[in-house]
C-alpha cells in the first residue's frame, strides 16, 4: 500500500557506495558500471529522489572516487536533497560517516526522521519496496527490513562432504534497503564496539533487544556481485517492460586533432599519462592530442559543439590545463543527456614517441576518467609512413571515436 501525504515521516536515505568491487576482475567498481545504459549508482539515487518521503540523501564513495561521483550524477548533484562524503575501510565506517552528515545539521533534525540506509549494488528498488518499510515503522517497529524467502534447499558441508540438511522454513534473505529511526541508529553504532566488524545494520537493533519487523522484498532487488549477475538484472528489466521497452538511441561521434612538437624538452601528455619524448608538444593546455580527439568524438555524438567552443583557446584560463578535466567535463555533459558511454577508440599517428609500450596505461587512465571498464577502451598507434608532417616528426594526429547510447527511464518507481 502507497504511503499517503497524511502520514508521511521525512525519510533520509544512505546510499553505500564505497566498495571495490574486486570480484567484477576488471577494476571498475560495480556502483559505477554500466546497467542497461545507465551507470548502477543512478538507479538507487534516482529510486529515492522520486519517492515523495524522501527529504535527503547521502551517497557515501571512497575519498578517490568523489569526484567521479559528481561527474556520474550530472545535474542530480545539483539537488539540495543530494550530499556526498566519504567513507571508510569497513561497511560500518561507511555508515557512521552518512549518518555523520544526517545528524551534526545546523538544525535540530526532526525527531520523527526515519533513515534508509541501502547497498548502491542492489540498484532495482520499487517504490513500493519503501512504502512497505515506512509502513512498518508507522506501526511501531524500531527497525524493518526487505526479506525474500530462501527457494533452495540448504545443506552444511564438511570439506566435501554433505554433512546435514537444514531446516529452511524458519529462514529469509536479507535485502537493503533497511530502515531505522535517524537518533536511534546513530546511538546504536556510536556504542558499538569498532573492533566488532557487522554485516548489517539491523544486527545492532538485534542485540539491542528491539522489535525488527520484515516486510516483502523484491526479486529485483538482488545484489550485483558477479558480471553474470547484471546480465540476470538485465533479464528482469526486459521481462518486466515488456512491450514498453524502447528501442535504445545509439549515438557514433567522430573527433581529430593536431598538435605539434614544441621546442623544449619532454615528456609528451598523450593518452592522459606522461610519455617519454624528445619534446613535449606546443599548446594552449597540456596538448594532449589523444584526449582532445576524445572529447570532441564524445560532444559529436551528443550534437554539443566542439571542445574549442567549450574551452576556448583565447581564454587564458585554460592555459596549461589538465586535458583530463576536459575529458571528465565531456563525461558530465553525457551524464546530463542520460547518455552512456558504451565504447571508446583512439588512434595516435605519429613517428615518435614510440606508443605500444604506453598503450595499456592510457586505456586504464581513459578508462577511469570515463567511468567505464578497461575493455570498453581503444588504443592504437600507427605512423603515416614518412609522409607529411607527422612522418616528418613535427607533430602528432589523433582520431577518435565514441559510442553512446541515450537510454529513457528504464524502470517505473511509482509501482505499488
Amino acid at each position: 500500500m502507497a504511503i499517503t501525504s497524511q502520514t508521511q515521516q521525512p525519510l533520509a536515505a544512505i546510499i553505500l557506495a564505497a566498495g571495490n568491487g574486486q570480484r567484477m576482475g576488471d577494476g571498475l567498481e560495480k556502483q559505477f558500471r554500466p546497467l542497461a545504459g545507465k551507470p548502477v549508482l543512478i538507479y538507487s539515487v534516482t529510486a529515492f529522489l522520486t519517492h515523495p518521503a524522501c527529504a535527503r540523501i547521502v551517497i557515501v564513495c571512497a575519498s578517490s572516487q568523489m569526484k567521479k561521483v559528481r561527474t556520474i550524477l550530472g545535474s542530480l548533484v545539483d539537488d539540495r536533497r543530494v550530499d556526498i562524503t566519504s567513507g571508510g575501510a569497513r561497511r560500518q565506517d561507511s555508515v557512521q560517516a552518512g549518518l555523520a552528515i544526517l545528524t551534526t545539521e545546523t538544525d535540530t533534525p526532526d525527531p520523527s526522521m526515519l533513515v534508509a540506509i541501502h547497498d548502491a549494488a542492489r540498484p532495482l528498488l520499487p517504490a513500493a519496496v519503501i512504502d512497505r518499510l515506512i509502513a512498518a515503522m508507522q506501526d511501531g517497529a524500531a527497525a524493518a527490513l526487505p526479506i525474500m524467502p530462501v527457494v533452495d534447499t540448504l545443506k552444511t558441508i564438511s570439506d566435501t562432504q554433505i554433512a546435514g540438511t537444514v531446516d529452511k522454513s524458519a529462514l529469509a534473505a536479507a535485502q537493503t534497503p533497511q530502515i531505522f529511526r535517524l537518533a536511534h541508529i546513530a546511538k546504536l553504532h556510536t556504542d558499538h564496539p569498532e573492533d566488532i566488524e557487522i554485516t548489517d545494520d539491523i544486527q545492532l537493533v538485534e542485540a539491542d533487544g528491539q522489535v525488527v519487523t520484515a516486510v516483502a522484498g523484491d526479486r529485483r532487488l538482488m545484489k550485483l556481485t558477479t558480471v553474470e549477475d547484471f546480465d540476470i538484472l538485465i533479464a528482469l528489466m526486459s521481462r518486466e517492460k515488456g512491450s514498453r521497452q524502447m528501442i535504445p538511441d545509439i549515438r557514433v561521434g567522430n573527433g581529430f586533432d593536431v598538435h605539434r612538437f614544441s621546442d623544449g624538452p619532454g615528456p609528451a601528455r598523450i593518452g592522459g599519462i606522461d610519455v617519454p619524448s624528445p619534446h613535449g608538444l606546443a599548446a594552449h593546455s597540456d596538448g594532449d592530442v589523444g584526449l582532445h580527439a576524445l572529447c570532441d568524438a564524445i560532444f559529436g555524438a551528443l550534437g554539443d559543439g566542439d571542445i574549442g567552443a567549450h574551452f576556448p583557446p583565447s581564454e587564458d584560463r585554460w592555459k596549461d590545463a589538465d586535458s583530463a578535466d576536459f575529458l571528465l567535463f565531456a563525461v558530465g555533459r553525457c551524464a546530463k543527456r542520460k547518455a552512456v558511454i558504451q565504447h571508446l577508440d583512439l588512434t595516435l599517428i605519429c613517428e615518435m614517441p614510440k606508443i605500444s609500450p604506453h598503450r595499456d596505461a592510457m586505456r586504464r587512465r581513459i578508462a577511469n576518467l570515463a567511468s567505464i571498464p578497461f575493455d570498453r577502451v581503444g588504443v592504437k598507434a600507427t605512423t603515416s609512413e614518412k609522409l607529411g608532417f607527422t612522418g616528418r616528426s613535427e607533430g602528432i594526429a589523433a582520431q577518435a571515436t565514441a559510442t553512446l547510447v541515450i537510454m529513457a527511464p528504464s524502470m517505473d518507481h511509482n509501482d505499488g
